[in-house]
């Protein structure tokens, strides 16, 4: 039996300008949207590769959330 990834809705703000193009490159990430200082997207399975996205740059705040189907699994 295949046990699926979880997946995080991510919000990142950073200080300065987000490293967008390294954020979207990541493996495990998606739906990226940027609004000025803050990046939304999903992240699927580890966070290490989002994560290594980010190095070298400012975050003033992050605020993950895990999604869930409609029956009540986490996804």
């Amino acid at each position: 039996m295949t046990r699926d990834l979880p997946v995080q809705q991510v919000e990142v703000t950073f200080v300065g300008n987000p490293p967008v193009q390294q954020i979207a490159r990541a493996s495990g990430v998606s739906e990226v949207e940027v609004g000025g200082p803050i990046v939304r997207c999903l992240v699927c399975g580890s966070f290490q590769p989002f994560l290594d996205a980010l190095h070298g740059h400012e975050v003033f705040s992050l605020k993950s959330t895990p999604i869930h189907d409609p029956t009540g699994r986490q996804a």
